[in-house]
Order: C-alpha cells, then structure tokens, then sequence
C-alpha cells in the first residue's frame, strides 16, 4: 500500500487496520481518532507531517500537552497512539522507523480503583427500585443494577447485551468484551428474578411497538436512539440519580465503581483471583491482582480507624484476664 497523501487519510486507514484485524471496540476506535486529530492539528500548526515527523518533533507534542495542563493519563495514552499508528506505517513500509518508540511515557498516577461498601451497594439497589416514571422504567433500572454488580461487566457490555442472551432463564450470560473476546459470567438469584421480570415487560413493549410497525429490538435494553440500546451516557447520569435517591455520594458512583465493588467484595469473600480474571476479562493477571491491594488499603483504614493504639488520645482500655501460662514459641 502506497503512504498517503495526507495526515487524515493515516488515520482513516490506521483505524480500518484496527477494527479489521484486531477487532479494536468502537470506544477504543474513537479515542484512537480524538487523540490522533489532535496530533494532526498540533502538527499543521507547526508544519510537520506524519511522513517529516521526527523523536523531537513527538518530544516537543508532548510538552505542549504538559502546558496545557493535560493529565499524565492522558500524555501516556496520547504517546501510545502516536506509537501505534507508527507501528502500523513501518508494517505497511510507509517509513522505514518509529520516531516515537524510544520516548518513554509519563506514566499514570498509581491509584487504587474507588469502590463501594457493601451496605452502599445495597442502598442503590433499593434506589433503583423506586426511581423511574412508570413501571417499566423501575423495573430497567433494577435489572440494570442487579446484573452490572452480579458480573461486573463493563458498562457497554451491559447497555449493548443482546436480548437472546437472556433468554431461557440463564444461570451464566455469554459476553461479548473488547477486541470482541466472549466470556461467560454466572448470575446470581437476585439478577435472575430481576432479569425474568424485566424480560417479561421488554418484551411485552416490544410486541405492542411491533403492531404499530415498528422493528423489534435485538438489544435486552432497547432505546429510540441511534444506537437502538440505552447508552452509556445515559446510564451514567441513571446511576448518579440512583446514588442521590439511595444517600451515597455521586462522586463516589460510577458504573466502573460497581464493577471494582463486583471484584473486590468476591476477593473480601474469599474468591479466586484467576476466576475474577475470567469474569471480569482481563487479559493480564496483574490488572486483577489491583483488588488485593484495594483490600489491604481497607483494612490499613480499619486498623488506622479502629485500633486502641491508634487513637488520638492513644489510651488502651485495660481488660482483666486470668493468667494463663503459655511456654509456646512466638514464631
């Protein structure tokens, strides 16, 4: 394949490679272009290429993001696309380097997953019970909720989820993830009640709208809008309204918190971290292996929190005992 013309026309054929030959999701393709588009904008600004660019060239993007107060996360994922799109010129013999490969990141912030209390989890659950205009609406919400904190699926894994999945009352649902990578999730009774009477209201929707004319939805949570399923952005403003109805703070809820909710109270309960792996998808042991370190955090706070020894007053409530003598080793 002959090098394009153009920077745009890069990035256009860059990204076919990615949805072609890796199965890149539609997210993962979007970002790709807002942060190659920016490049190219940052480039015509100072005539430069991606054919002329060279390692100083990249260097010199990358502080201009610095000043303009972008987030190491950001600069780390900005730097990886310029690496990507790169890789595929030098396969396709549009250049013969890779003026990005050297450049080392700025690396992300080392935090650790917010996630949510068990009794939060509950309140929001009751929320989703209660908030909605109809019935139906009610009945969404709380099979929305009862499923992203039984599999801890990712938010567009859930809103995307085809109807057939749920049919025949499942004990497990057949995902579909990034790089379209399928994997089996177990369900817990509550979902399963949840996901039985909310199939039975969809579905009779459905029918009336097919008696109008209307084409029967293929998604489990169907919507009028482009996509034909309810979408992220709305079930993210759904789930802050949960959080105010249910008295846990928004700031803390997001459709990721319950997924890291999902994995760290499965670990807190005695659960394998290969079988969290499977369940939540990851490719890398180490992404899940995040949660054990959330779980020592806690019980750092409870110590911290809750310990005699670690109070202000540093005052340690004497308890009388009967003496017993114990010749055992201390190891």
């Amino acid at each position: 394949m002959s090098c394009p013309s153009d920077d745009l026309s890069w990035i256009s054929l860059f990204l076919d490679a990615q949805a072609a030959e890796i199965g890149a999701a539609q997210n993962t393709l979007l970002a790709y272009g807002r942060d190659l588009r920016d490049v190219v904008h940052w480039m015509d600004q100072n005539k430069i290429s991606f054919a002329s660019m060279q390692k100083n060239d990249v260097e010199n993007y990358l502080i201009s993001c610095d000043a303009e107060g972008l987030s190491r996360a950001t600069r780390a994922r900005r730097l990886s696309a310029i690496k990507q799109i790169y890789r595929f010129a030098f396969e396709e013999n549009w250049r013969g380097d890779n003026p990005a490969i050297q450049i080392k990141g700025p690396g992300r912030a080392k935090r650790l997953p917010q996630t949510l209390e068990v009794i939060e989890v509950d309140r929001l659950l009751d929320a989703a019970r209660q908030t909605g205009r109809t019935q139906a609406d009610r009945l969404r919400n709380t099979c929305l909720l009862e499923l992203l904190y039984a599999t801890g699926m990712r938010v567009t894994e859930l809103v995307s989820l085809p109807v057939t999945a749920a049919r025949g009352d499942p004990r497990m649902l057949l995902v579909k993830g990034k790089g379209g990578k399928e994997r089996l999730v177990p369900l817990s009774p509550p979902a399963r009640q949840a996901l039985a009477v909310w199939l039975a209201e969809r579905d009779k929707a459905d029918e009336l709208a097919q008696t109008k004319g209307k084409v029967a939805s293929k998604f489990l949570f169907p919507s009028r809008g482009k996509s034909g399923h309810l979408t992220r952005h709305r079930f993210y403003l759904l789930i802050k309204e949960l959080a105010i109805t249910g008295g846990v703070s928004p700031e803390k809820v997001t459709p990721h918190t319950l997924r890291h909710a999902f994995a760290t109270h499965l670990l807190a309960n005695g659960a394998d971290l290969r079988a969290i792996q499977a369940m939540l998808g990851h490719a890398d042991i180490a992404t899940t292996e995040i949660y054990t370190h959330v779980l020592d955090a806690r019980l750092a706070e409870l110590v911290h929190d809750h310990h005699p020894l670690s109070q202000k007053n540093n005052t340690v409530t004497q308890v009388n005992l009967p003496f017993v003598e114990d010749d055992t080793d201390d190891t």
